[in-house]
Parts: C-alpha cells; sequence; structure tokens
C-alpha cells in the first residue's frame, strides 16, 4: 500500500468543505492513516515549500498558507499518489475535470483547495516533515 500526503488548504477549511474533500478520498478508495489540524507558522511553511522559493509566486503562496488553519492527512491505498493527483485535479480549478476536488471547491490556481504529493519520494519526505513514525496507523 502507497501512502501521500495532503493538504487540505485555508480556503477549503474556511469554506467548512473538509468533510465533503475527505469523503472524496474514502469513497474512492484512499484510507486516511493519519490526521491532523494545524495552523502552519510561517518558518514551516517556507521549510515545506522551500522548491518553490525561487519562483515568482512564493511570498503569495507562504501568506495564503499562514492564512488560516490547514488539515494535514496521511492517505493510504493502492496508488494512493497517483489516485490522490487524479481527485485533486489540475493546479488551475478552471482547468479541472468535472467532479474533481479543485473544479469543485477552489477558486483559483492560488487558492486551490489541496495540496498532494507529486511522487513516492517526495510524499515520503512531507509525511515524515508532518508526522512522527508511530503517528500514522
Amino acid at each position: 500500500m502507497e501512502q501521500t500526503l495532503s493538504i487540505i488548504k485555508p480556503d477549503a477549511v474556511k469554506k467548512s468543505v473538509v468533510g465533503k474533500i475527505i469523503d472524496r478520498f474514502e469513497t474512492n478508495g484512499l484510507r486516511v492513516a493519519a490526521i491532523k489540524k494545524m495552523q502552519l507558522s510561517k518558518k514551516d511553511a517556507e521549510q515545506f515549500y522551500s522548491v518553490h522559493k525561487e519562483r515568482s509566486f512564493f511570498s503569495d503562496l507562504i501568506q495564503f498558507m499562514i492564512s488560516g488553519p490547514v488539515i494535514v492527512m496521511v492517505l493510504e491505498g493502492e496508488n494512493a499518489v497517483l489516485k490522490n493527483r487524479e481527485l485533486m485535479g489540475s493546479t488551475n480549478p478552471k482547468e479541472a475535470k468535472k467532479g474533481t476536488i479543485r473544479a469543485d471547491f477552489a477558486d483559483s490556481v492560488e487558492a486551490n483547495a489541496v495540496h498532494g504529493s507529486d511522487c513516492l519520494e517526495n510524499a515520503k519526505i512531507e509525511i515524515e516533515f508532518f508526522f512522527a513514525k508511530n503517528a500514522v496507523y
């Protein structure tokens, strides 16, 4: 079984669609192996998104991610990384397929409701960033 990281971002938490998003994962074969609600610090957000540090949108991304609480989850299932990415949809909600999380709940490229690991290697790194090994069941 693969594991992947999923973050329900501040815009979706503010809209109270957390349960609807989690239901999408669960009804599509992904099990929540760990979950927590938290407020990211600026330092944590900068460290987590450091891969984008040189990009023009980095500062705006950090400000957005610290603007409110997030739900951080480890999702587990067969082909979890790919399945999660398919369920999320395109980064731009206007380009996302109908029925995907971003098509249904995101407002813009910046406020796009969810984050998901892009590969197994990054999933492992991202999971370890947020969860101790004994916190994932």
